[in-house]
């Protein structure tokens, strides 16, 4: 019996079969990778909206509580947070309303890269994504209560601390959480979408000439 001539075809790929498969790989990842970004964006925003309704709706329920005033309206000695109203005390702001939010868990936005305080003992202001506004009150519906803390004032980023805001301020939002966009909780507990444009219309349309901001 004579022997096949026809060479043995080998199993593994050929260069030229291997470069076509990575191709083929690296056009799905540009394809794909875009639209599981623009997914994660929308779900942390969602997360973020749901953090701040229930901010905005503590908020609500401390007012009723506490005679329509808010916690930086009333005082220490009546569970309030009045006398702790300074730069770098924002957290305690929010551990006044604890039995209303009942976590702190929502207190860090999905899209921030701070980390969350698993308890309220442990609440610092290394764990806030969100401002308070010192000047909300229940009769000002469209008062800035609280919000995303990625603002920016003339075009730079604010630091945290105390913020006053006027009417003729250029407020905008940084790239830092949002994508150059952000949330506010309004002086009634609704939450709203706000662009740069929308946020500086909000707040040249205050019922009060200055707005304090706390910024952690």
């Amino acid at each position: 019996m004579t022997k096949s001539s026809q060479p043995i075809r080998s199993g593994a790929f050929t260069l030229i079969e291997l470069a076509v498969v990575i191709v083929v790989i690296a056009l799905l990842a540009v394809m794909v990778l875009p639209t599981l970004a623009k997914a994660k964006r929308r779900e942390q925003h969602i997360g973020c909206i749901s953090n701040l309704k229930q901010v905005g709706l503590s908020f609500r329920i401390f007012a009723n509580d506490n005679g329509e005033q808010y916690p930086f309206s009333v005082s220490t000695t009546n569970g309030g947070a009045k006398e702790l109203v300074a730069p770098g005390a924002t957290f305690l702001q929010f551990r006044a309303m604890s039995n209303e939010l009942s976590t702190p868990y929502v207190l860090t936005c999905p899209a921030d890269r701070r980390s969350r305080a698993s308890n309220w003992a442990s609440l610092t202001e290394s764990n806030l994504s969100y401002f308070v506004g010192l000047d909300a009150k229940d009769a000002w519906p469209g008062a800035l209560l609280s919000g995303d803390r990625n603002l920016s004032v003339n075009g730079v980023a604010v630091r945290s601390g105390l913020l006053e805001l006027t009417t003729n301020s250029e407020v905008g939002w940084t790239a830092e959480m949002h994508r150059g966009a952000g949330n506010l909780v309004l002086g009634d507990g609704s939450v709203q979408l706000a662009t740069t444009a929308k946020l500086t219309e909000q707040v040249r349309h205050q019922e009060i000439a200055t707005n304090r901001l706390l910024i952690p």
